[in-house]
C-alpha cells in the first residue's frame, strides 16, 4: 500500500515569522531528499473548518500526514525542529514513495484536493511574496489592489502538480485561479473580470480587524485568549485561569496573543477590556481571571462556560 506523506504550513500573512517559515519550507521542498514529500500552505483564518479539524490555535503551526493520518505536529516558528521533523518524516515515507508513475486516478484526486484546500488559491510561478514571472506578478498586484483574500502554490515546486494541472484543469498556462474547487481561469480571465467590475464579486476579500477578530472568538464555543497556550502558559495568569478552566472539564479553545501584535492590541478596543487572559463563551466576552474566580465561587463558572446563562 503506498502512502503519501505531506506537510501543511497553517499560517497568516500578518504574521511576520509565518513569511520565515514559509521561506525554510520553499527550501526544503527543493531538497531532492525530501521528493516523497507534498509541501503545501494554508491561510488559517481563509479555512476555520479545516484549522479546527486540525486544532489550529495559533500560528506557524505545521501538521504531518501520512496518506490521511496525522502523525506529528509543531507549533511555532523553530526552524531546527522543522528540519528534524521534515527529515524524520521523509526517512518514514522511504518505504512507501509514490512510484514515478503515479496512476492518473491517485495524481487527479491530488489535485482535487489542493485545487480545494482554500475557498480562493492561485497556482503560480513562485510565491506571493516573491513571483517569479511576470504574469504570476501582475496577478498579485492585482489581488494586493482588490484586496483579496487568496492562498497560493508555488507550481515550481512540485514539477508532477505544474505538468498534471494543466491536463487536470484543460487550461495550459500560469497562473490558474481556483475559487471552491472550480477554475475561474488566468490572468487575462481575470483582467477581463477586473474591466467588468466582477473581481469584487466572484472572489473573496481579505478581512478587516474588527472581522478579524470576531472569527476568532468565535472559532470555538468557549475561547481563551492568553499568554502562551495551555502546555505552556507564559504568565501567571493565564496559567491560573488554565487550571480552573482544567478543573470544569469544559472544552475551550486558545489563542497565543505573543504570536500576534494586531490580535493583542485590537481586541483590548474591540472588548473593551484592557488586560489579558480575556474568555469569551459564544462570542460574548466573560472577562479575565478575577471575573473567572468570582463565578467560581458562587457555583456559577461551568453553566457560564457552557454558555447556559444569558
Amino acid at each position: 500500500m503506498v502512502f503519501v506523506s505531506h506537510v501543511l504550513h497553517f499560517w497568516a500573512p500578518w504574521a511576520p515569522q509565518c513569511e520565515q517559515m514559509n521561506e525554510v519550507l520553499e527550501e526544503l521542498a527543493k531538497d531532492s531528499h525530501h521528493e516523497s514529500i507534498t509541501f503545501a500552505k494554508v491561510k488559517a483564518e481563509s479555512v476555520p473548518d479545516i484549522s479546527l479539524q486540525y486544532k489550529i490555535a495559533a500560528v506557524p503551526t505545521f501538521i504531518f500526514l501520512k496518506g490521511d493520518s496525522v502523525i506529528d505536529r509543531l507549533d511555532g516558528a523553530h526552524v531546527p525542529e522543522l528540519r528534524k521533523k521534515v527529515k524524520a518524516l521523509a526517512g518514514s515515507s522511504a518505504t512507501y514513495m509514490t512510484p514515478p508513475t503515479a496512476p492518473k486516478e491517485e495524481l487527479n484526486t491530488k489535485l482535487k484536493r489542493l485545487t480545494n484546500s482554500a475557498p480562493c488559491i492561485l497556482f503560480m510561478k513562485g510565491t506571493p511574496e516573491e513571483p517569479r514571472c511576470g504574469f504570476s506578478k501582475q496577478t498579485v498586484a492585482m489581488f494586493s489592489k482588490h484586496n483579496i483574500e487568496f492562498s497560493s502554490f508555488n507550481i515550481l515546486a512540485d514539477e508532477e502538480v505544474r505538468q498534471g494541472l494543466k491536463e487536470y484543469s484543460d487550461w495550459p498556462t500560469y497562473p490558474q485561479l481556483y475559487v471552491n474547487g472550480e477554475l475561474i481561469g488566468g490572468l487575462d480571465i481575470l483582467k477581463e473580470m477586473e474591466t467588468n467590475e466582477e473581481l469584487d464579486k466572484v472572489l473573496p476579500r481579505k478581512q478587516d480587524l474588527n472581522q478579524r477578530l470576531k472569527s476568532l472568538i468565535s472559532q470555538a464555543p468557549c475561547m481563551l485568549f492568553m499568554k502562551g497556550d495551555r502546555e505552556a502558559p507564559r504568565c501567571g495568569f493565564s496559567k491560573s485561569l488554565i487550571a480552573i478552566l482544567n478543573d470544569t472539564g469544559v472544552q475551550y479553545g486558545t489563542f497565543d496573543i505573543l504570536g500576534d501584535e494586531e490580535v493583542r492590541q485590537g481586541l483590548k478596543i474591540y472588548s473593551d477590556w484592557p488586560t489579558y487572559p480575556q474568555i469569551y463563551v459564544n462570542g460574548d466576552l466573560i472577562g479575565g481571571l478575577d471575573i473567572i474566580k468570582e463565578l467560581k465561587a458562587s457555583d456559577e463558572l461551568t453553566s457560564t462556560l457552557k454558555g447556559e446563562h444569558n
